[in-house]
């Protein structure tokens, strides 16, 4: 996922010498877009143990999160621009983290090893851009989106359900768009945070770096 993020980049700087003129962009009023977004928040919170407990009798046994495998968000995009300064449309975004549970025992050796562990996240939600800035070039813009989460995966919480909901919100700070004609590359600035309250978070400030490409119809 890392690769395709910097490929997307890439595009993004090769479509920044191309134009589209604020005639296209009433002319043009759907946009459709795919993206990539990092997991920093993800990586930060999930990573694998610091340290193995390695001064207790081999009958002892516990258990370690390990292997963490980070697989990026990818997400879609519709819009419809009402003004050329001002679209409304919906996002779906999914992301997901997998581990290996490892039980050791007191010495630190590996006893029993688990199948494949997991913990995704499905975001559905309506989205608003509000463009600032035209170029014939260049686009500046921020965007804001509130919707639902879906946190499911392997593990059960409290309740015994594999799967909870929560509210979701993203914000562009800032955005990018370099246009050629209908084509578009962008870079946005922002985050993306999914709790159900103060105690229960599933991420906070996910998703900071987004690089996607699109068309306009």
């Amino acid at each position: 996922m890392k690769k395709t993020g910097i490929i997307l980049l890439f595009l993004c700087l090769a479509l920044s010498a191309m134009a589209e003129t604020k005639t296209d962009i009433l002319d043009r009023r759907n946009e459709i877009r795919i993206g990539w977004g990092d997991q920093i928040f993800e990586t930060l919170m999930w990573h694998n143990p610091t340290s193995i407990t390695t001064t207790m009798p081999e009958s002892y046994r516990q258990v370690y999160k390990e292997d963490f495998r980070h697989h990026q968000h990818l997400w879609f995009e519709y819009q419809r621009r009402f003004a050329p300064w001002f679209a409304l449309g919906a996002m779906f975004d999914m992301s997901e983290v997998g581990w290996t549970n490892v039980t050791r025992n007191g010495q630190g050796m590996e006893v029993e090893r688990s199948n494949r562990e997991y913990f995704y996240n499905l975001v559905f939600m309506p989205t608003m851009r509000f463009t600032y800035f035209y170029h014939p070039n260049v686009n500046i813009y921020s965007s804001l989106g509130i919707g639902l989460d879906f946190n499911g995966g392997t593990e059960v919480n409290e309740a015994g359900q594999s799967t909870d909901i929560s509210v979701a919100l993203n914000a562009t700070v800032l955005g990018f768009s370099f246009n050629y004609k209908r084509w578009f590359c962008a870079i946005d600035l922002g985050g993306m945070t999914a709790l159900q309250d103060k105690n229960v978070v599933f991420m906070a400030a996910s998703r900071m770096i987004n690089v996607s490409i699109g068309a306009r119809f």
